[in-house]
């Protein structure tokens, strides 16, 4: 489902929509979120990136970096958790990010300044509805937690290296990892790994199969600099999603950004 959002109640509608919870009777939102400054960028890994055979080059790369990045490794000593940690300081991994919070998508959609003029998108999967379509074993030690997702520890007791996964269907399958708390930046940006089980599996080729469970929210580039702004003074930026110098830096670089607007983006904002 391909949807267009032509002001800032239509994001609102849509980005909590379905979220009731008749058996909690609370608002819990099964959808994970990822956005982008452009549309149609696609939903490429970074070890796809690296071109070539890439997918035989993984466990080189995995092997390598447990090597030199022991002594940083917190946790269990989990094919998991090296990739966690390997994908939050940018090594070419399968995995892809995802927040639960839309409002954390919507940051990264609007945060480049280049990219402010350029229709973005928004692309939201269903993390419960993707559960069901795991294999028996993995489903069912879901099931036993209660959870939609993963956690390293939980996907290390059933599967103990990437290979496994292969190995549980002959048909690919998405998986949904919550990462170790590794620093504020993961917990504030309420971080969310998404894998497939394969590494050259392609994520787009799975939610063309499973439509029902995915939907992209278009937002055009008239809209992008009131959700920038709206999300600055709400305090989604990054300030609180990047803490430190760096943070600040990208922020007040952005905030203080003297707008030229194109002439077929002016509007009045009250309309």
């Amino acid at each position: 489902m391909e949807l267009i959002a032509r002001s800032w109640a239509d994001l609102q509608e849509w980005l909590f929509e379905g979220s009731w919870n008749a058996g909690l009777r609370r608002f819990r939102s099964n959808w994970a979120y990822r956005g982008a400054g452009r549309r149609d960028t696609g939903l490429h890994t970074s070890l796809a990136r690296l071109g070539g055979d890439f997918a035989a080059r993984e466990q080189h790369i995995i092997r390598n970096f447990r090597k030199y990045a022991r002594r940083t490794l917190v946790g269990e000593d989990s094919v998991w958790n090296w990739l966690a940690l390997g994908k939050h300081h940018g090594l070419p991994t399968r995995m892809l990010d995802w927040t639960y919070s839309p409002y954390v998508a919507l940051h990264f959609a609007t945060e480049r300044i280049d990219e402010l003029d350029f229709d973005g998108e928004l692309i939201a999967i269903d993390f419960h509805g993707a559960r069901k379509l795991l294999p028996d074993s993995l489903r069912e030690l879901l099931d036993n937690e209660g959870s939609d997702v993963f956690t390293t520890e939980l996907l290390a007791s059933v599967a103990p290296d990437l290979r496994y996964l292969h190995r549980l269907s002959s048909e690919p399958y998405l998986i949904f990892l919550e990462p170790p708390s590794l620093d504020e930046r993961i917990v504030n940006q309420s971080a969310l790994f998404a894998l497939m089980s394969t590494a050259s599996a392609r994520l787009e080729n799975w939610l063309e199969q499973h439509p029902d469970l995915h939907r992209r929210i278009i937002l055009p580039a008239s809209l992008k600099w009131e959700v920038r702004d709206k999300l600055d003074q709400a305090n989604i930026n990054e300030r609180v999603l990047f803490p430190g110098l760096d943070g600040l830096s990208a922020y007040l670089k952005r905030y203080y950004y003297e707008r030229t607007v194109p002439v077929e983006l002016r509007r009045d904002p009250e309309v």
